[in-house]
């Protein structure tokens, strides 16, 4: 039993980290969706704003691709080779999801904006911590440094255009 725990060990250690971030995406789309049908519909938006459809798979594609980066993190020597970037990585996913909760759930654009900021630099200092304990988890932290600091300007637009 123990031979076959060891086999499957790597992947037992992916489905936890995975399992990590999905548990985050869910907590963020559970924030989110009760105000999309009403608040976020009536809200200002810019015209490159994408279709709300377009949300869900590309968080779903950045997630994936984040659980395989601490994936990756984890096997070059657990928690106390890697304490720093997990610890970073553990703080930018709750940042992700007090974002939904900023944006979504007190429904404002204000304080959701300031608290962007804070997570796009929680996703550079992971990314240069993953970049540092492995090359191609650094690579597969880009896609989601891009995607907030989209989402950053984005927030910042429907921001200033909502003031009311």
């Amino acid at each position: 039993m123990e031979r076959l725990i060891t086999l499957f060990r790597p992947y037992i250690d992916l489905t936890a980290w995975m399992g990590l971030c999905f548990t985050a995406m869910l907590a963020g789309s559970y924030l989110t969706n009760p105000a999309l049908p009403v608040w976020y519909a009536n809200l200002l938006k810019p015209e490159w704003t994408p279709p709300n459809w377009v949300f869900g798979p590309v968080w779903f594609v950045l997630y994936t691709l984040m659980g395989i980066a601490v994936w990756l993190v984890w096997r070059q020597g657990g928690l106390f080779r890697t304490k720093l970037p997990i610890i970073f990585f553990v703080v930018q996913l709750l940042l992700s999801v007090l974002w939904s909760y900023l944006f979504f759930g007190l429904r404002s654009p204000m304080f959701a904006c300031a608290e962007i900021v804070v997570l796009w630099l929680a996703i550079l200092a992971t990314t240069i911590a993953f970049w540092q304990a492995s090359r191609p988890s650094g690579l597969l932290m880009l896609p989601t440094l891009a995607w907030v600091a989209y989402a950053g300007v984005l927030n910042f637009y429907i921001w200033r255009m909502n003031l009311s």
